[in-house]
Formats: structure tokens, sequence, C-alpha cells
């Protein structure tokens, strides 16, 4: 029997991971209209992987991705994936009441305004009601892994095509036509895995959108008073701003979410200028030079929750979009699920153990 053929638009992680699954079942094809993969969102992304972050869909994704990442399989990486670095949550008097929002039993702890400053020296604990450690949280090598499933993909027979953007996409009798500057190819299967351009791409094929929304979101390097290697990333409890240690500089953010059509994001002024008074508010830093900034996009659809299968009016059209800022700690269990659909195969019976179904996640939900 002939192994399906399969085209995936995007090669960020989650087209990335998801060719990975499947090359070893099919023949996979994986297109990136960028000069290399990841280079709007996965590669500007300051991933952690935090099983108490985000819906409880995003939740039992990211519960479902652990073992994959804390034991690849053999010669996937020569790097971990994980590292130990751990998040605290820092909430200021008015923010008090959503400590116990962010309690989850046997993960997470709560903490005094002393004990937060004790842990990031940092911290003007006089300005905290009080904090929430995740200890167990940890740092993603978002690069080492997008790298491990792209080798994993060519090592299992798929190809990679860099600078080739989608212009069309047909129903075919055989299955689809998907055109390009270089060639026109065909495949039984279309996966849709273009991030902030996944409803544009769906429009080639007359498809109707899922609403996805693009939004910016700001960062800036640093410098640290003292190596902060030993510091968790600290997060504002409401999101106003972040702080993660990265190479002996601080990586952070204001946590803008700004609404922005599809693009090569860039970081704007105004954002960096609210970033450093968040910073310099909240901690005793002073920013005085900006080592590096830049902005990447992360894509929501309204409940915020990814958009994954077969679109019931479009057949061989899969979804794989909508991830937000979740991408890289659930891209595992992502990938897994998606190539169960796509194969037509059971979904992984640890990803139905931690109370996620398809349903929860299709495209016209």
């Amino acid at each position: 029997m002939a192994r399906p053929t399969v085209i995936i638009i995007g090669a960020g992680m989650a087209g990335a991971s998801l060719a990975y699954e499947l090359a070893a079942e099919a023949e996979v094809t994986l297109l990136e209209r960028e000069s290399h993969p990841g280079y709007h969102t996965t590669g500007r992304s300051a991933a952690m992987f935090t099983e108490t972050y985000g819906p409880a869909p995003i939740r039992a994704l990211t519960r479902a991705s652990r073992a994959f990442y804390e034991t690849p399989p053999e010669g996937f990486t020569a790097t971990p994936i994980l590292t130990p670095r751990g998040v605290l949550l820092t909430a200021e008097p008015d923010r008090a009441g959503l400590i116990p929002d962010v309690l989850v039993s046997g993960a997470t702890q709560a903490l005094t305004a002393a004990e937060a400053e004790a842990q990031v020296p940092i911290l003007r604990g006089e300005r905290l009601a009080g904090a929430v450690a995740e200890p167990g949280a940890r740092a993603i090598d978002v690069d080492a892994l997008l790298q491990a499933y792209l080798r994993g993909v060519k090592a299992r027979g798929g190809r990679l095509i860099c600078e080739t953007p989608v212009t069309a996409l047909a129903r075919t009798d055989a299955g689809w036509r998907v055109s390009t500057p270089q060639e026109d190819l065909s495949a039984d299967v279309v996966v849709n895995a273009a991030g902030a351009w996944g409803d544009p791409v769906a429009a080639l094929a007359g498809i109707a959108p899922v609403g996805l929304v693009p939004k910016r979101r700001t960062a800036i390097l640093i410098e640290a008073p003292s190596d902060p290697q030993g510091w968790p990333m600290v997060i504002d409890i409401a999101e106003a701003w972040y702080l993660k240690p990265d190479a002996g500089l601080l990586l952070a953010s204001p946590a803008d979410e700004t609404p922005v059509p599809p693009q090569d994001a860039q970081p704007d002024e105004m954002d960096i200028a609210i970033c450093v008074d968040r910073i310099e508010t909240a901690t005793t830093l002073q920013v005085k030079r900006i080592r590096h900034k830049w902005a990447g996009l992360r894509s929501f659809v309204a409940d915020g929750v990814p958009v994954v299968g077969f679109d019931p009016d479009a057949p061989g059209f899969f979804w794989l979009v909508g991830q937000g800022g979740y991408g890289i700690q659930t891209a595992s269990a992502l990938a897994r699920l998606s190539a169960a659909l796509v194969l037509g195969q059971p979904v992984p019976a640890d990803i139905l153990g931690e109370g996620l179904t398809p349903a929860d996640l299709a495209p016209r939900r």
C-alpha cells in the first residue's frame, strides 16, 4: 500500500514536530516561506515548560509532552531539552487576590514577600503582597528542540524546502495541488501550520478562517547587577511584565499582546519604554543599556486553545494553528495527536489520559 503524501505549510515548531512524527509513515514535504525555519515565532520565543500555565487543554497537552522532553528517543539530540529554572509569580497588593487562582497542589507554593526577595534579590519586597513559586518549571532549549525535529525529519526521509511561499491551493480529484513560485506539488493531505498566516493560507483554498489574531510581543536583553543564572523566571501575576535569566543577562518583556496583521514583527519603542518602566518600578534595576531588542508573533483564536484537525468543509485540509504562547511546551503532544488524526490512527492513550479529546481542539468547535 502506498504511503500517504503530506505537505506541511510552515516549518516552525508546529510544522517541524508534526513532520517528524509523520515522516516514518508518510511522504512528507515541509514548506517554509522564509530563508530558515522558525523565523517569526519559534525563533523568538522565551519558552518555559510549566504545567500550570494556560487553559485546561493547554495544561493537558503540556503534561502529555513532558515524557518526550525529559527522555527523547535515542539519538534525537545530545542537548538537554529541559533545564532547571523555576518560575516565580509576584503579586503587588492590588493583585493579591490572584494568588489562590494559581496555586496548584504539589506544583506550586505560596511565598511571602521576603521569601520572594530572597530568591531574586532585585525585587522590591516592599511592593509585594506575596508570590507563588513553581520550582519544577524548566527552561526549554527552543533551538535545540527545533533542530532535532528537523534532523529527524531528514533522517526519516522527509523534505524541507525553504524560501518557498505557497501561492495557490486547489482541490483535485487526487487530493491537493500546492502551487509555489518554483513548482506545483501534489499531496493527499495539506497541513496548515503557517502560524500567523494560517487564515490567509486557508483563504488561498477558499476555506473559511478560524479567526486567528496575531499579537505582537516585545522583548529586550538587559544587564543584570550580578550573575542571575540561579534565579527563577519572574512573572508579574497579572502578566504585566516578566524577567528571565539568559546567558548572564536578563530577558525582559512588558508581556504585550498587540493585535497586528501577519508580518515580520518589529519592536515598538513605546512598548520598550513601558517595559523598562515596569521593570524599574518592580525591581531595583536601572536599565542603562539595552543589549538587544526584538518582537515576535503569538497567534490566538477567541478561546485561546489551539485549532487542530481536518476542516469539515475541505477534505484533506488539516489545521494546526493558534498555539498562542504555548506552542513550544505543547509541541510534542500536539504533533503526536495531529499525526494520529492525519493518518487515521487512534489518539495516543497518554493524551486521552490527560482528559483531552480531539473535539476540544476541533476547527469548528
